[in-house]
């Protein structure tokens, strides 16, 4: 039964990815990748999302990465072990599974509004920072329960700090796992269409954002724009195809950079 679950899920995916690269391979070339939309979206490339894209990842792991690493060491380094540390952890799980159009409306509200940001990259990396923000606490926090606690106790009994401790006994071997999770929340970021439809992403650019506070083009935006309420849908479905491939292909290299990056670290420390 597992692997007849396995074998539809693979088949499902080896379907849907050869549908993509079937159709979208043939509108990837230099001038799609360099170049900005025209006449429409319906000729040239899709440079502007992709630096839109990268401009507002960046900003939401500028948020996420050390807030979230920061609040995983203090849960289980630091917070006892009480009712109040529970029903924070508890919160933190339940706000992993709220849907993201709701971050989006939350960011609308504090950032846009609220803070007088408007629509802007730092309003929709923050808005994406605060979604991936459950991710990254939960994934760090497995990842420093995986550390024995016999690495602790030897430490303190040398006489070394709580903090000389966590330095370099404990994140040395919960880095890798702490980096992994980060990395694959921040790829899941990156392809979020919701929170960044109301704080910041516009369907049409003639120019690359100058600072933190201009508007932005985004792959995950520029594709549902494309695929649903363009005026010329069957004509820049190619483009549509195109852009999806390219999304699919920044999503993976993150996975991938997650998974490289775990190996080359657990090599370091056996070595």
């Amino acid at each position: 039964m597992l692997r007849i679950c396995m074998g539809v899920i693979l088949v499902t995916l080896a379907v849907l990815l050869y549908d993509i690269f079937s159709k979208g391979l043939p509108a990837v070339n230099w001038e799609f990748l360099t170049q900005a939309p025209r006449k429409g979206m319906t000729e040239g490339g899709i440079f502007p999302a992709i630096v839109g894209t990268f401009l507002v990842t960046l900003m939401t792991a500028i948020l996420a990465v050390p807030m979230g690493m920061a609040c995983a060491i203090y849960l289980n380094e630091y917070a006892s072990d009480n009712w109040i540390t529970r029903l924070v952890r508890m919160s933190i799980r339940n706000l992993s599974g709220v849907p993201s159009i709701v971050y989006g409306l939350f960011g609308v509200v504090l950032f846009v509004q609220f803070m007088h940001l408007g629509t802007c990259i730092l309003s929709a990396g923050l808005t994406l920072g605060l979604m991936t923000l459950p991710w990254t606490i939960t994934a760090s926090e497995e990842a420093l329960k995986t550390v024995p606690d016999s690495y602790r106790q030897g430490s303190l009994a040398l006489g070394a700090t709580k903090w000389q401790t966590i330095r370099t006994n404990v994140l040395p071997y919960a880095v890798p796992g702490m980096l992994t999770g980060t990395i694959l929340g921040l790829a899941r970021a990156a392809g979020e269409t919701a929170p960044i439809l109301f704080t910041g992403a516009a369907f049409f650019l003639p120019f690359l954002p100058r600072s933190a506070f201009d508007q932005f083009m985004a792959l995950p935006y520029h594709l549902y724009i494309m695929a649903t309420q363009h005026h010329a849908i069957a004509k820049v479905r190619p483009i549509a195809y195109g852009t999806a491939l390219v999304l699919i292909a920044l999503v993976f290299f993150m996975n991938l950079t997650a998974i490289i990056l775990r190996y080359h670290l657990r090599k370091i420390r056996k070595e």
